[in-house]
């Protein structure tokens, strides 16, 4: 395992295992020996240039320990397939879910790395029918070797897609399955899920979660004790990176998260609901 070396202004995000889970969480690490919520999902939850991302926001209202499970990139193969994240799951008063993007899942067309989910491993026997023309051996991430295949062909594209929206939707309804007890699902982004998924738009430029439309969201809610879904203010967009902590290096990634006002936002809703759960 490679390890980042904190460079300037870089933030120590005090990395800790649990149990024998072969995943490093972010930290401090918290008691599961005591009532906890648990936290699972991508870079939001991790918090990724955030001081003190929103579970840890929760935390503070709620007077709870809560977990944060939150993977860098994640998608829903990681959360679903490290068995003592769902065991913990199980203990836990409540399980808050993000939802995270489509594309990063293994499927019938390609298959992903199982803890760096956004690292393309390989493409079955039946994506390289479909798309002859294509070297799949130049790709290294999910996401590149999409908007590749989307700009060969958009009509083939689709089908694509499709595998993918129909892989999230029974992941995520066997992840919920598997946690014995309450989930929240919380949907957190600068745009409200849309009512389709545009075929014109390049998975490139496309925004996170990607894939995932409102129908999804709408079949998925029939599963979760609640859903929360929050749209960023269009305070908390214009503050951009005010209050994140990140290098030189790191500004043009940083710049596409959503920063801390965003963060408190989210808290805000979540911490409404887990009240009632809790």
């Amino acid at each position: 395992m490679t390890y980042d070396v904190l460079g300037a202004g870089a933030l120590d995000y005090a990395p800790c295992r649990y149990g024998n889970s072969k995943l490093l969480f972010r930290g401090p690490e918290r008691r599961l020996d005591a009532p906890y919520v648990a936290f699972l999902g991508g870079t939001s939850t991790y918090g990724k240039f955030i001081k003190t991302p929103y579970p840890a926001l929760v935390e503070s209202d709620l007077g709870v320990n809560c977990v944060n499970f939150g993977i860098c990139n994640a998608g829903v193969d990681v959360l679903l397939n490290d068995g003592f994240i769902t065991d913990t799951c199980n203990g836990a008063a409540a399980t808050v879910v993000q939802i995270v993007g489509a594309q990063n899942l293994s499927n019938r067309f390609y298959t992903v790395h199982p803890r760096r989910n956004d690292r393309f491993v390989t493409a079955s026997r039946l994506l390289k029918s479909i798309y002859p023309e294509v070297d799949f051996a130049e790709f290294h991430f999910n996401k590149h070797m999409l908007s590749c295949l989307y700009e060969v062909s958009t009509e083939r594209f689709a089908t694509v897609r499709d595998e993918l929206q129909n892989a999230w939707i029974a992941r995520m309804k066997l992840l919920i399955k598997r946690i014995q007890g309450k989930v929240v699902l919380v949907w957190f982004a600068d745009h409200a899920p849309l009512n389709s998924e545009p075929i014109g738009l390049n998975p490139a430029k496309a925004r996170s979660p990607l894939f995932v439309t409102r129908q999804m969201m709408d079949e998925l809610a029939l599963t979760a004790s609640d859903v929360i879904e929050v749209v960023a203010t269009p305070e908390a967009m214009a503050a951009g990176t005010d209050g994140m902590v990140f290098s030189q290096m790191e500004a043009m990634a940083a710049a596409e998260m959503l920063g801390p006002k965003a963060h408190g936002e989210v808290a805000m809703k979540l911490s409404k609901s887990l009240h009632q759960l809790v």
